[in-house]
């Protein structure tokens, strides 16, 4: 780990919503390893208290649910708390569920759009009076957003959702010199088929999705961190866009 005093991002205080495990671990790990501050929330205390220790001594590890309006106003408070203004957010808290169309219930449609669309909106609403002028937000979509897929309808429906929130926000946020952009990951080897699956089947199901993937791998969570910080800090003259971090797989 580079020391704190002349790292890239020495002094930067950020918040990731689901920074646990995954792409959000992934970039809080990046930017604590260049000196920033990080306050990492997540669902299971056991992730987080690993996360933490992972992180080390410049990263918070909070409990928080994305379904949660109360849970939200503590992370805000806690944010507050800690650092007073906030350099950047990434909001990354979200779940996934596969089902077909026809046997989708309304219990997971609404698990679905609690968690990623309503929960994504209300925690930029509650933290943005935190943000810095000059800051970066950044949400993650997905390429299903714009690719259609089988047994993810209710979840690409989210995402596009977040991918329109991206635009509308951006605009509203421009006086505050605020932007508002969003990372859209492919398939990332994040480890939760390994975790959802017999290790067999998840096998099998990563060599079948190389086969559609343009660039023939999957992708790993520190390069969608990269461009994670790129928009939350590097991307001065960008805001609305949503950046495709996906082997070339919505693009080719």
């Amino acid at each position: 780990m580079k020391s704190f005093g002349n790292g890239k991002w020495f002094g930067k205080k950020v918040v990731i919503t689901g920074g646990s495990s995954g792409i959000g671990l992934a970039t809080a790990k990046l930017l604590v390893d260049e000196g920033a501050r990080v306050l990492i929330t997540g669902r299971t205390q056991a992730t987080l208290d690993a996360a933490r220790e992972q992180l080390g001594a410049n990263a918070i590890a909070l409990s928080s649910d994305a379904a949660s309006m109360e849970d939200i106003a503590a992370l805000a408070d806690r944010a507050k708390a800690e650092f007073g203004t906030i350099d950047a957010l990434f909001v990354n808290a979200g779940v996934t569920g596969f089902a077909p169309f026809e046997l989708t219930t309304e219990e997971a449609y609404d698990e679905i759009h609690t968690i990623n669309v309503k929960g994504s909106y209300f925690t930029v609403q509650k933290l943005a009076p935190l943000l810095s002028e000059g800051s970066g937000i950044v949400l993650t979509t997905s390429i299903v957003n714009v690719v259609g897929l089988p047994m993810l309808s209710a979840y690409a429906a989210s995402k596009a959702a977040l991918r329109s929130m991206t635009r509308s926000l951006a605009r509203e946020l421009l006086p505050r010199h605020i932007r508002v952009n969003a990372v859209s990951p492919g398939v990332i080897d994040t480890g939760i088929m390994e975790k959802a699956m017999p290790e067999e089947a998840a096998r099998q199901t990563k060599a079948q999705m190389t086969q559609q993937i343009p660039m023939l791998r999957l992708g790993d969570p520190s390069e969608v961190a990269k461009v994670v910080a790129f928009l939350a800090f590097d991307a001065t003259y960008t805001t609305g866009a949503e950046f495709p971090v996906d082997g070339g797989g919505s693009q080719i």
